[in-house]
């Protein structure tokens, strides 16, 4: 948990109620404070004229405009946003589309607030976090259809980064753990992003489950 500093948030969702809800819980964390709300995207990017907050947690499913358009145009105004996204369904179809526009994380709504406040303190130290009940509901339904594993071979030390990777780490959190510079880390990234033709974390963590290098 991080302690001792005032981690700015914007929430954006179309219903008061949630929001009311979330912000209350979000600010009894203490490390974090809800400093403005939107109900949808359009309201969303006229706050960042103004405010840059370190993370924002967004809806994909609102009026005026969706998540997904609302996610790329914050992104082009403030590239180093961090986006978590909220949804109420776990289908694989928005977990690659959210992932591809840039998110760095995504919750269903009916997490635990333990998790959310897990998906807060990951995505704030530089790594991405997916909610494992999501995963776990996508990686079932691949499984249903295919129990083939796949041919590709990594070596040890890919196959400890790939690990880390699916904790949700960062790239310096990685080169902590093992002990090897940043530099190393964002080279066995890219070679396992190569190697499992992935083009994204998102599907790089359900590749490594899938094929049971990492355990939900």
């Amino acid at each position: 948990m991080i302690k001792n500093k005032s981690i700015q948030i914007i929430l954006v969702d179309d219903h008061t109620l949630f929001r009311d809800g979330l912000k209350k819980l979000i600010n009894a964390f203490g490390a974090y404070e809800v400093v403005a709300e939107a109900s949808n995207g359009v309201e969303f990017l006229e706050i960042l004229d103004f405010m840059t907050p370190e993370i924002v947690l967004l809806d994909i499913s609102m009026p005026v405009m969706d998540g997904l358009t609302a996610i790329s145009l914050a992104l082009e105004k403030q590239p180093n946003l961090k986006i978590i996204v909220l949804s109420m369904y776990g289908e694989e179809e928005y977990y690659h589309k959210m992932s591809n526009a840039g998110a760095k994380g995504f919750l269903l709504k009916d997490s635990t607030i333990e998790e959310v406040q897990t998906a807060l303190d990951t995505v704030y130290q530089g790594g991405h976090y997916f909610s494992q009940e999501l995963l776990m509901n996508i990686v079932s339904t691949r499984q249903s259809n295919s129990n083939e594993l796949s041919s590709i071979e990594l070596s040890e030390r890919e196959q400890e980064v790939l690990i880390l990777i699916s904790r949700g780490m960062s790239n310096n959190d990685i080169a902590d753990t093992l002990f090897i510079s940043k530099r190393t880390v964002e080279k066995h990234r890219a070679n396992l992003l190569e190697k499992t033709e992935c083009n994204n974390t998102a599907t790089l963590v359900m590749w490594a489950i899938r094929n049971k290098i990492v355990k939900l």
